[in-house]
Order: structure tokens, then C-alpha cells, then sequence
């Protein structure tokens, strides 16, 4: 069954608002492998492209999605970096803006203490990120795209929260599917209230919701906190929702659909370097399932895969996979493991 429909008629197929950033990663290469050390142990990084919704654009346009991207780069050396690693992926940078103010992309350390253990270390002052400004925001792009994705770090602070509820807006008022990624993320955030203000004004216009348990949680604070996933589900259905997926890391995640069913899938099991940037391959899987018309548990389990080979490499964005990697790697792990291994 087909719980979203798509416009075909329109040439782009998903524009993505929000964080780019620079991840610095403990080195590990065929030269230089840094193993599981405290991050002032570590002497050697390699250098990526970060961000969940840059990751995510990435991710989706290696399984030959066509994704455009509404951002503010900073207007040096990093922000040429981005800009042509964008064009060299596909992704059409039209819509990325300079920043006039000196603004500089956030940098993210990445501390790999162990296969279940590891933090961010992120430098987010004067961020070039939440520049974005609503004279960035095109209706026209808008109207050509099928869906637009916000990512909940844009709504931190002005004037990028201001750009991402206009964004919104205009894909309401144009029907382009609105898709929102929570991706909570602490810094920049002034108090709990704030972040309960501003993602449910998204969250109440989005045709699909992402995030975990905490941040959903965090989203409904000021309306109903402390319940369920059933409830939660319930609750943005009962606005735009067609489509809310809650994840509890390890333990899977779930999909509930606006016909009252509910579908489950756990991670594959993989030996992991870091544990982060599976959420992205998460994102990146299944909505590319989504855009393909596949069942549900398909796309879940599509999203969980990528998940998986995610947190075993050492980045975000250089290693996500295309469709016919994934593919294998379901294939394989069913062999070594079993049939249902992923599905409950």
C-alpha cells in the first residue's frame, strides 16, 4: 500500500534545509589507523563533508534521487569544499548562499573511544549554518521539488528558524510533501521550551516525522510529555502525519502509518567503529524505499541496513552506499544470520 503519494510531474525529487558542517574524524586508512582513543590522544584526522541533512542529500542522491539543498556556507576554503562536493555528488547547489558576516561552518570532532562508545565534540559560535535567512527561501524551487526534508538543528536560532517555518509554509501552500528529521542536537539551543515551541509548529505540518524517543519527547514537552510511541504517533497523525517513525537505537524502530498499522525492524548486527551517522543512512534508505512505492517494512528494513554499514565505516558521508551496496549487504547478513534477522 502506498501511504504517501508524490508529485511525479516535478523534476526535483527531494530539497533539503539545514546544518552543513566540517567532521574531522580520527584517521583510519590503508597509511594511518588511530584506534579507540580519548580525542586528545588522537594526531591524525581525515576531513568530511558532515551534517545530517548533507548527509542525507548525499545518501539520497546516491541512489539516484535528484536533491537540491537550502543552506548558508561560509564563504572561504571550507565553503568551497562543501559547495564542490555537493556538484561532484549530484546534489544541485543553486540554492547555497555565502555568508556576508564572516560566519564559518561548524567543526565536529569525532572521539572513537570504543565499538559502543563515542562523542561529538562540536564548535558551533557564529555559525554559518543558521544564517539562512528567509530571502533564501525560493517558492519556485519549492514548487518544482516533491518533497522538501527540515532538519530540526535549522530551527535553533535566528534568522534560520524564521527561513525553515517560511519553507514550510510555501510547501503547504504549493502541496510539496513536507518531511521532518528532529535532529536534536543541544548546541545553540537556549532552553527546553524553545525547542518544544519550535519543532511542533514543523512537526504539526509534516507529512512524515523522524527522530528517537527523546526527541520526540523533547517536541511534545509543552503539549503531552510522557507518552507513548502509540500516542505520540496518534497525537501528528491526528494533525498532517501520514508517516511517523520513532527509533530506540539498538533496540529497532518503528514506523506507524495514518491506516492504524505499525511496523518493526531492528539494526543488522555489524562490529561498529563509531556510534553515530547511522541515523543518516537511516534517512537516506528509507525515503528513498518511500519514492520507490515499497511496503513500509521494506523501506525499514532498506533504512536499517544503510544504518548498520554506516556505523561501521568512519564517516558520515563518503561511505554511504548506493542501492545496489545495500542490497547486498541485506543479502548477505540474511545469509550469515537468517531470513528475519531484522524484521519483528
Amino acid at each position: 500500500m502506498n501511504h504517501i503519494e508524490f508529485d511525479e510531474s516535478r523534476p526535483m525529487d527531494l530539497v533539503l534545509l539545514g546544518r552543513v558542517a566540517i567532521d574531522f574524524n580520527p584517521a583510519y586508512n590503508d597509511q594511518v589507523k588511530e584506534g579507540f582513543k580519548p580525542l586528545k590522544k588522537v594526531h591524525m584526522f581525515e576531513k568530511f563533508v558532515g551534517g545530517s541533512p548533507a548527509n542525507i542529500a548525499v545518501g539520497v542522491a546516491r541512489h539516484g534521487l535528484k536533491a537540491g539543498f537550502f543552506g548558508k556556507v561560509s564563504d572561504d576554503q571550507f565553503g568551497d569544499f562543501v559547495v564542490e562536493y555537493f556538484d561532484e555528488q549530484g546534489i544541485d547547489t543553486s540554492r547555497i548562499t555565502r555568508c556576508t558576516g564572516g560566519e564559518k561552518l561548524g567543526l565536529t570532532f569525532t572521539e572513537m573511544l570504543s565499538s559502543s562508545e563515542s562523542s561529538i565534540l562540536m564548535y558551533r559560535n557564529c555559525i554559518a549554518d543558521l544564517q539562512l535567512h528567509v530571502d533564501d527561501i525560493d517558492e519556485e524551487y519549492i514548487k518544482n521539488t516533491k518533497a522538501i526534508l527540515i532538519s530540526g538543528t535549522a530551527l535553533a536560532e535566528s534568522p534560520s528558524r524564521e527561513a525553515a517555518i517560511k519553507a514550510v509554509m510555501l510547501a503547504r501552500k504549493n502541496n510539496t510533501r513536507v518531511i521532518f528529521d528532529i535532529d536534536y542536537r543541544e548546541y545553540n539551543w537556549k532552553n527546553r521550551d524553545e525547542i518544544s515551541i519550535y519543532y511542533s509548529i514543523v512537526a504539526k505540518e509534516a507529512d512524515i516525522i523522524m527522530g528517537s524517543r527523546e526527541e520526540f519527547d523533547l517536541t511534545e514537552k509543552l503539549i503531552q510529555p510522557g507518552m507513548t510511541d502509540e500516542e505520540s504517533a496518534a497525537l501528528w497523525q491526528g494533525h498532517n502525519a501520514k508517516i511517523v517513525v520513532i527509533k530506540h537505537g539498538m533496540k529497532g524502530s518503528t514506523a506507524y502509518t495514518c491506516d492504524g498499522q505499525s511496523f518493526s525492524i531492528k539494526p543488522f548486527p555489524v562490529e561498529a567503529r563509531k556510534g553515530f551517522g547511522g541515523g543518516d543512512g537511516y534517512g537516506s534508505g528509507f525515503l528513498y524505499g518511500l519514492y520507490q512505492g515499497w511496503e513500509i517494512i521494506d523501506c525499514l528494513e532498506f533504512g536499517s541496513a544503510e544504518a548498520s554499514m554506516m556505523v561501521r565505516s568512519n564517516n558520515c558521508s563518503d561511505s554511504l552506499p548506493d542501492s545496489e551496496e545495500v542490497t547486498a549487504f541485506i543479502k548477505e547478513e540474511k545469509e550469515k544470520f537468517g531470513e528475519m534477522i531484522a524484521r519483528v
